[in-house]
């Protein structure tokens, strides 16, 4: 019988080979497995190994020369910029002893230098090592090279990401155009579900290779024989890749564990990707705080509350911020139930952690019921600064704490609730009105912040108020349901009437992106700016115009799939608002004791619906 812990236990294992190799060394690492190494017991994990330092896989990095050991952990191939860093930093230290651990398969390698046939060791690997050597200096110095799967992260029991494949994001339109322009005017697809693996640009064919490795070694080490679903073009690919993988073949022949295996495009269900339906602290969690410098799937949770400074605007920069990843057992617990259970009930379990902390330290704590408020959570996390050896036996739970109150008290949570309320409110337009019809009514609100509105005494400038992410996330959320809440046949006149619109809608939204005075990781995606002296009228428009043409193809991302074709529940004589069910939860209605792979984009969607998690896995 296959059992969840098998899954979890997978990259701690990968850790392991890492961590027999690390004594006396110097560690250097790139973000994408350092992302997958936080959430398997971080930096002290190596040090506990032997480690002597971590550092940043970066080319401004060297060692002294009393220290001959380095480790490289790298999630890329070993060619390009990977290796000239190899490289300097060699270069610039006295090493006698170099490994390094790449997470891109042998294989994968052997196809990047176009090697198709199956060769007996690892000759590209091998011929590194003698590279290696050669920049030590010494040809009778150690160097060892191998592949080692270090990409995912178990999050909790019942979720594992995968850090280093976060931009992997399925195909869209604006895709297809790219891949038919390379192509005979004979042989151009009709469709993304058309397109095939030798198709792809060969920067995405070895992401693509890369990850039906690395979930063929997942299945390896735990006996499963697997039996893939696909839904949506990237899915199919994935998939196929991982069922025609010669290891995949014999493992299957072995293997004891039989498992049903579903691939989903994210752009498959984007209402649970974007809405505000998910009724979760830990998603709010997500939406509200800051992300880790170089992480795409933990945050900033800032630690002044455990000190006796006071709020400046430097303060930030002088405290490490905390987290949510966490390794003590009291801490996971806490964290368990934040993230399976619903907002109020994740919030009061918070609170019944730190009450139950501080009574264990006897710390003067007044007890108070009701409703669980910032003030009252820091208040209690406050009493743990007065005792260093409290604050070490329950800095996890403070950390998830002090995550909780900050988020209660963000001050952009009651656009949270304007997003549901309009959600809702467009849902049931939806049911009753034209595409255009519904569409047209967020023309009134992008309006650039704090503008006067005639309609309303004072000004707009409100905690509440829609800004540019929030008006993108509804845009998303309408068109991914345009096609599915109307009739097939569209006139023309209802054509013009919707391009009209979206010119309209595209001014406006040009106009709001405009005048922000601070731009947000989406608007910096978005336009390609990191801050508002670098945007202009024309580069913001052009991006507003792009970002509509992918809108577009979002409505018939369903249209070819003959069962959960729709996710869109009508309003009836009882329930006055229409809703959505996601496609996850449709699938739990049509196969059981399934693994299911959801590739989550953080950058795209600043939240996404992780109500389902006790009961799947999701990348």
């Amino acid at each position: 019988m296959l059992a969840t812990e098998e899954f979890t236990r997978f990259p701690l294992l990968m850790w392991e080979k890492v961590l027999s190799k690390v004594k006396k060394s110097v560690v250097f690492m790139d973000d994408k497995c350092a992302e997958a190494l936080h959430w398997s017991g971080g930096a002290a994990t190596l040090l506990e190994a032997g480690a002597r330092n971590l550092k940043q896989f970066s080319s401004f990095e060297a060692c002294g020369v009393n220290e001959p050991k380095a480790v490289f952990v790298v999630s890329t191939l070993l060619k390009g910029r990977t290796v000239d860093i190899i490289k300097d930093i060699i270069s610039l230290s006295h090493f006698q002893y170099c490994v390094v651990f790449t997470t891109v398969a042998h294989s994968v390698h052997l196809l990047v230098n176009k090697v198709t046939t199956e060769m007996e060791g690892s000759p590209v690997f091998e011929q590194f090592e003698e590279k290696l050597c050669e920049w030590m200096g010494n040809m009778n110095y150690t160097a060892e090279v191998m592949h080692v799967p270090v990409v995912f992260a178990p999050v909790s029991q019942q979720l594992i990401v995968a850090p280093p494949f976060a931009h992997l994001f399925p195909l869209l339109s604006p895709d297809l155009e790219a891949i038919n322009e390379k192509r005979p005017e004979k042989r151009r697809f009709a469709s993304l579900n058309d397109i095939d693996m030798h198709c792809l640009p060969a920067e995405l064919q070895i992401e693509v290779k890369s990850l039906a490795s690395a979930l063929n070694s997942m299945f390896e080490a735990t006996g499963t024989r697997e039996e893939s679903f696909a839904l949506g073009p990237m899915s199919r690919i994935i998939a196929g890749e991982l069922a025609n993988l010669p290891q995949a073949k014999n493992r299957r022949k072995t293997a004891p564990n039989k498992a049903s295996i579903i691939f989903v495009d994210r752009t498959m269900d984007l209402t649970g990707a974007v809405g505000h339906h998910g009724d979760n602290l830990v998603e709010k969690v997500l939406t509200m705080l800051k992300l880790l410098p170089g992480h795409v799937t933990d945050v900033q949770v800032d630690m002044l509350e455990l000190t006796s400074l006071h709020k400046t605007p430097h303060s930030k920069n002088i405290l490490a911020p905390g987290c949510l990843a966490q390794i003590q057992s009291s801490a996971r617990s806490l964290w368990d139930a934040m993230l399976t259970s619903k907002h109020k009930e994740g919030v009061i379990e918070v609170r019944r952690q730190l009450v139950e902390a501080a009574s264990k330290e006897n710390l003067p704590i007044k007890m108070s019921m009701g409703r669980v408020t910032p003030e009252q959570l820091c208040s209690y996390i406050q009493l743990f600064r007065s005792s260093r050896g409290a604050l070490e036996s329950h800095c996890g739970v403070l950390q998830l704490g002090l995550a909780t109150a900050q988020t209660l008290r963000h001050p952009s949570l009651p656009r949270w609730d304007s997003c549901l309320a309009f959600e809702r409110l467009l849902l049931q337009a939806l049911g009753d009105a034209d595409f255009p019809a519904v569409l047209r009514q967020l023309l009134p609100l992008m309006k650039p912040r704090g503008v006067e509105d005639t309609s309303a005494s004072g000004s707009r400038l409100r905690e509440d108020e829609l800004g540019p992410d929030e008006l993108i996330l509804l845009l998303v959320y309408l068109y991914s349901l345009a096609d599915e809440t109307q009739p097939a046949d569209h006139d023309t006149e209802e054509e013009e009437e919707l391009e009209k619109l979206e010119r309209d809608l595209i001014g406006a939204l040009t106009l709001v992106i405009s005048r922000e005075t601070e731009l947000s990781p989406l608007l910096q995606k978005l336009t390609g700016c990191t801050n508002p002296e670098e945007l202009t009228a024309e580069r913001v428009h052009s991006a507003v115009e792009k970002m509509f043409k992918t809108l577009r193809g979002l409505s018939s991302t369903r249209n070819h799939l003959k069962q959960l074709r729709s996710i869109y529940t009508a309003s009836d004589g009882v329930h006055q608002v229409g809703g959505t069910q996601t496609l996850t939860a449709s699938l739990k209605t049509h196969v059981t004791g399934v693994v299911c792979f959801t590739r989550i984009k953080y950058e795209h969607y600043h939240s996404f619906n992780i109500s389902q998690v006790n009961t799947e896995y999701s990348f």
